[in-house]
């Protein structure tokens, strides 16, 4: 009991030691605390807004109409009834090198412009598919003049639009013509048949019959909130803190190495396993630290900058016990780091580069579902990636911990797994 109490006395002692030294590194804690709150408030705001912008505002339109016609009249209200577009009027004699010059110069990321023959050629192609439809069913109809063809819409666009923001302009745009094709079609089938101009209330019953379409977020928890730019960010940025550590902590076991330390402990009653415990422990609690800080600022500091606040996990134990062991496999990593490198440039060369690396294939900066299929096994080597779905689990879909322990049993194999390699090291270099 007596030998006990002396190791955990030089323990503690250690720990205290460990705390001291680490406030005296104003640049490391700078590195720990300020670079990972300021990373998770700017890209949860550049994010934040591009989802506004796609989900909830419209999109800016400039339109060039050169058709007189009712039918490219309709167009433009039905773009602007989609909800999906804010459209504004280009005078029909702008030229399209005028139109391109605007988008090009960024007065419009996209153009669209309807051609002076559109109404007129809509309108032979209703005829024309309600000739052939009738002519199917055997039904007299009287022959077409007319070819059946339909000058295509220009679309400019700016090279800075993404493809699939692209693609929503295009669905959008899509939706809206076939809606003043159908409207047309149902006119010409209806006036073959009965001879007469079909009823509005008809025509709109019609047109307006779409099977409606609900959206349900799929959750662990039967959550129905939808998850914003806050319970992404939040989560992610708190990995990649906790695990940026390895600057500070690497670079601390490696000066302890060349400053003569470890040979200092050798003449002391004491072992440098003892240091090595001690520094978990203390970048452990540091790890919890700034969970603690980047969730405070999500949930009330985001807020006051117009930012969706963060919503926490009902299972407030599950989420300490993610914390903790994301905090444990961070440490692990760090003392290997540490512990294999042979100077402080390495441990911090090393560190941070592999760092960004294992971020970037654990799905923190690029979706684990927009990896390539050759990545996905790789991706699962990366600790972040558990630790990223662990939270992901507790955040996004409102899961219990028996929810993420498909999560959990890896990410403590991998901390095994580290603790392993750097209990070799400490052998191999006579460090224990």
């Amino acid at each position: 009991m007596r030998k006990i109490c002396r190791v955990l006395f030089k323990l503690y002692t250690t720990i205290i030691k460990d705390f001291r030294i680490l406030f005296r590194d104003k640049i490391g804690l700078a590195i720990m605390f300020l670079m990972p709150v300021v990373l998770a408030i700017i890209i949860a705001s550049v994010q934040n807004s591009t989802f506004e912008l796609v989900n909830e505002n419209r999109i800016p339109v400039l339109l060039l109409n050169k058709d007189t016609g009712s039918i490219a009249g309709e167009l433009e209200q039905a773009l602007e009834q989609s909800g999906m577009f804010h459209v504004r009027k280009a005078p029909i004699s702008t030229e399209p090198e005028a139109l391109k010059e605007m988008v090009n110069t960024k007065d419009a990321l996209v153009a669209i412009v309807i051609p002076d023959s559109y109404s007129r050629e809509v309108m032979v192609k209703s005829k024309t598919v309600a000739a052939n439809a009738l002519k199917s069913l055997e039904l007299p109809v009287d022959s077409l003049q007319g070819k059946d063809e339909q000058t295509a819409l220009t679309m400019y666009y700016h090279p800075v639009l993404q493809l699939s923001f692209r693609q929503s302009i295009d669905g959008g745009l899509q939706s809206a013509l076939q809606i003043i094709q159908s409207k047309y079609i149902v006119q010409q089938l209806y006036y073959y048949i009965n001879e007469e101009a079909i009823p509005e209330s008809l025509e709109s019953q019609i047109i307006a019959n779409q099977t409606p379409v609900l959206q349900e977020p799929v959750s662990k928890g039967n959550v129905k909130q939808i998850p914003n730019a806050t319970q992404h960010n939040i989560p992610a940025w708190t990995i990649f803190a906790m695990f940026f550590i390895v600057i500070s902590l690497g670079s601390s076991i490696v000066r302890e190495k060349l400053n003569g330390s470890i040979i200092r402990l050798r003449t002391l009653p004491t072992s440098f396993s003892i240091a090595i415990i001690s520094k978990q422990i203390t970048y452990i609690a540091i790890t919890i630290l700034q969970a603690a800080l980047i969730f405070a600022i999500g949930a009330w500091l985001f807020p006051l900058l117009q930012l969706p606040a963060l919503n926490f996990p009902a299972d407030k134990a599950a989420l300490v016990i993610v914390v903790i062991l994301s905090g444990w496999c961070a440490a692990s990593f760090a003392i290997c780091v540490g512990i294999f490198a042979g100077t402080q440039e390495q441990a911090n060369g090393f560190g941070a580069v592999s760092i960004v690396l294992l971020a970037a294939i654990g799905g923190l900066l690029v979706p684990s579902f927009a990896m390539p299929a050759s990545f996905q096994l790789i991706m699962r080597i990366s600790p972040l990636h558990w630790c990223l779905e662990a939270f992901y689990g507790l955040f996004l879909q409102g899961g219990k911990l028996k929810d993420i322990v498909p999560n959990i049993i890896p990410l403590l194999i991998i901390a095994l797994l580290l603790q392993l390699f750097a209990f070799y090291g400490l052998k191999r270099k006579n460090l224990i």
